[in-house]
């Protein structure tokens, strides 16, 4: 008895400090100078939710771009990757699957479509393709929308971020915001 009651008091309160104080402290420091990135980025439509810059989300109509494929299905409940190794015959089994998809929805490309469209990221959620895949889909979603390439081109260059202090990662283009963009400018052929 003698070492527990110590002990208890110990317990009691590095748990109201650690998990009370603490996570308190630090949830109304982010709320306060960092609103729009503790509430998740999210993009609103009509005061409704669409999506988040940072999570990918899923485009198969020709008339978007796509984003990279996902091994979780876009699922954020459940992040990670397949953990298939790079001799896997179901990874091998995958890529084929893509690129067969790929190639049959971007027919004018010649060249094989980049890595990032072809591979999952390791989180299953990585809401950027690299610039090169964005331009190996313009052909697609101009026809699909009735419109000429050069629109599309300049809208992924406007779209597309350099690195971070021009020396960290590589360019991207976030694939939420670049078809929220393509759908804001009216680039939408009227069916």
């Amino acid at each position: 008895m003698k070492h527990f009651l110590p002990a208890f008091r110990i317990l009691l309160f590095l748990t109201l400090v650690t998990g009370v104080a603490y996570p308190l402290l630090i949830t109304g420091i982010a709320t306060t100078f960092f609103r729009q990135e503790a509430s998740g980025d999210l993009i609103l439509k009509n005061q409704q939710p669409i999506g988040s810059v940072k999570l990918a989300q899923k485009f198969a109509s020709p008339k978007y771009f796509w984003g990279r494929p996902s091994a979780i299905d876009y699922n954020p409940q459940s992040s990670g990757g397949s953990n298939l190794s790079q001799n896997s015959l179901d990874l091998k089994k995958l890529y084929d699957e893509r690129m067969v998809t790929l190639k049959a929805a971007n027919p004018s490309q010649l060249e094989n479509p980049p890595q990032d469209l072809l591979f999952a990221s390791g989180s299953g959620l990585d809401p950027h393709i690299s610039p090169a895949a964005a331009q190996y889909q313009i052909q697609r979603v101009a026809k699909a929308r009735a419109l000429n390439s050069s629109q599309l081109e300049k809208l992924v260059n406007d779209m597309t971020k350099d690195r971070q202090f021009g020396i960290f990662g590589e360019p991207t283009v976030n694939v939420l915001s670049l078809n929220i963009a393509l759908d804001a400018q009216g680039l939408l052929n009227k069916e």
